[in-house]
């Protein structure tokens, strides 16, 4: 087990892997990427069951993870790379032809680590519900972790899909929402409100936690907490607080980041924010 301040290092590094990643091709969405950080540094360097060094697509034996907001894929792939998946180095060929790491997750490069096409908003719990049933038909014992963006939640099909969890009782997957109050048009309160989400989730037959997303104890003991929630006959649903942009003062607490690549004096500015690293690729 890594001790909160190594893993802590991890998140400036990975800060500064998104920063420099959608700087070099003037592309990418840094903003949620930045504020889920300390969510994928603690899920891949703490909390779930996985192998890096032996990736398959079907998982056996082991805790799955689905991105359903695939335009964060920089956070992504910089964790992946970060926990050995694949060399970190290749970090740098990030959204150019023929690389792997495309501005979405895809499977047809054969990436480890990504085990579907990401990025089409709202299909995410849906396959991650999918993979939870295949688990049990399995008798195997791993558990699905899976991440959406709140926006993503005007679209119709989540709300299908959290119908179908809990009147299925699939008790095996533990989903999470960045909850950032962040899309790409404005706030969400301004595209779209959404009301009381925990409200809204318990409603819908789901047993609902909340964490703070930028505070890396509090989210892993929150994820240790969801665990001991699985099995009981409910999907279990946490609320993440995150700050856009979070780490990077000028990108903080606004939509303007979502989609936006640095500069080359906002990356220094941004990197000199981020100055605890455990080496750059």
């Amino acid at each position: 087990m890594a001790s909160i301040t190594e893993l802590e290092k991890i998140c400036t590094q990975v800060r500064r892997d998104i920063l420099r990643m959608v700087h070099a091709v003037n592309s990418g969405h840094p903003g949620a990427s930045l504020g889920c950080t300390e969510f994928f540094v603690s899920l891949y360097f703490e909390t779930m069951k996985h192998n890096s060094k032996n990736f398959t697509m079907d998982g056996i034996g082991e805790d799955l993870f689905f991105l359903s907001n695939g335009h964060i894929s920089p956070v992504f792939y910089s964790v992946l790379a970060r926990s050995g998946y694949f060399p970190v180095k290749e970090l740098a060929t990030f959204r150019k032809l023929n690389s792997r790491l495309q501005g979405h997750p895809t499977t047809h490069e054969g990436l480890p680590g990504v085990r579907i096409a990401s990025g089409s908003l709202g299909q995410g719990l849906s396959v991650a519900i999918g993979a939870a049933a295949a688990k049990k038909l399995n008798k195997d014992n791993g558990i699905i972790y899976t991440l959406c963006g709140d926006g993503e939640l005007q679209e119709g099909q989540v709300w299908e899909a959290a119908m179908y969890a809990a009147g299925k009782k699939v008790d095996n997957i533990i989903s999470t929402i960045d909850f950032n109050g962040q899309q790409i048009d404005g706030s969400t309160n301004d595209v779209l409100p959404m009301g009381d989400l925990k409200a809204k989730w318990e409603a819908f037959g789901w047993d609902v936690l909340s964490m703070n997303g930028n505070n890396i104890a509090e989210v892993i003991e929150t994820l240790k907490i969801a665990k001991t929630h699985t099995g009981k006959g409910k999907p279990v649903m946490i609320l993440m607080n995150t700050i856009m942009g979070n780490g990077v003062d000028f990108m903080m607490y606004t939509h303007k980041w979502h989609g936006q690549a640095p500069n080359d004096e906002q990356l220094a500015k941004a990197l000199s924010q981020n100055v605890e690293t455990l080496g750059d690729y």
